[in-house]
């Protein structure tokens, strides 16, 4: 029996787990993709809390890097890039509700190589940036393509690397702000987390009617950081399930797995979202799990996980989990 029967979402969401209608998001029926999270843009799909949505992704820089010779800052066009499909309208959402997301497949779509990771100028996480300002020289340029199939990443003759996608942009959108889909915050967005994979289920606390969610800019693969800027960015068909949970608020995003949940948090300096991430945690084992807070503190003390997901965006994103073994959950 699937462990979903037992989260979060089956015993507390409107379907309970259960699969409802599949839509086609194509490159179509999305037409204009978006590079900004937020209430202004009409839906693209309308949904009820079950429902399968099955999205045609293009890789964060919009498919502009071919070859290994497309210099990024002669393609991009910033701050065009991390496309996203949506919004998609939940029907039922309220403010102060909860929106379930369960990823269930990932798909590398488009030509071979599929896979492209880049060093690019003033990004990245050892060498100055706009907001890290240094006097020396931007590293130079340089991109590299990759394979990317269900059977690995083909990173070199030498190396071939495990296929572990997910999806590095997810999220609702805010209750008024317009925000750069390159921005991870309370409402997700760009959290490059790699726990955001087929599995898993993740909860979004919605800012406004209808919910709107936003998907796009999956990575076959990424190591805990996201290091030089640049994961394995792919154009995938990423299918997830979505459900709706009410009387449930949560303060940001949450994830929940067989195994671990997780509360994340995204800051700057990066120990903030390390306390933010661990004080979720903390706080929802004491809400939900039994525990007294200052308890639950000593046991995230001695068990918690702590989890990197990038340290180059705007803002850092980190999730804190605890094994399921440890609070009978």
């Amino acid at each position: 029996m699937s462990w979903i029967g037992t989260s979060y979402m089956g015993r507390r969401g409107v379907a309970r787990g259960v699969r409802g209608a599949t839509h086609e998001l194509t490159e179509a029926v999305q037409g204009q993709y978006r590079y900004v999270y937020g209430p202004y843009a009409d839906p693209v799909l309308r949904i009820r809390p079950g429902d399968v949505v099955r999205a045609e992704t293009h890789d964060a820089f919009g498919g502009a890097i071919k070859t290994e010779a497309d210099m990024p800052s002669r393609v991009l066009n910033m701050p065009f890039v991390n496309p996203q499909c949506g919004p998609v309208a939940v029907e039922g959402a309220e403010k102060g509700d909860v929106l379930a997301v369960h990823i269930l497949d990932i798909e590398p779509r488009g030509p071979q190589p599929a896979g492209t990771t880049a060093l690019i100028p003033e990004f990245g996480g050892l060498v100055a940036t706009p907001t890290t300002a240094m006097l020396n020289a931007p590293i130079p340029e340089r991109v590299k393509k990759m394979e990317v199939t269900r059977a690995g990443v083909k990173f070199s003759d030498r190396v071939t690397l495990p296929y572990e996608p997910f999806i590095g942009t997810l999220g609702v959108s805010p209750e008024i702000e317009a925000v750069s889909s390159l921005q991870p915050d309370y409402w997700g967005g760009n959290m490059d987390l790699p726990d955001v994979g087929p599995g898993a289920v993740v909860y979004f606390p919605v800012n406004l009617k209808d919910a709107y969610l936003y998907l796009g800019d999956c990575h076959g693969r990424q190591g805990d950081g996201e290091l030089c800027g640049v994961a394995v960015e792919i154009p995938a068909y990423a299918t997830v399930q979505v459900d709706l949970i009410k009387g449930w608020s949560i303060p940001g995003v949450r994830l929940e797995t067989a195994d671990f949940i997780m509360s994340i948090g995204s800051a700057r300096p990066m120990e903030d979202a390390a306390r933010m991430a661990y004080r979720d945690l903390i706080r929802w084992l004491a809400s939900d799990y039994g525990f007294e807070e200052s308890e639950a503190y000593f046991l995230c003390t001695q068990a918690g996980r702590l989890r990197v997901g990038n340290m180059v965006d705007p803002k850092y994103t980190l999730g804190a989990s605890i094994l399921k073994s440890y609070i009978g959950g």
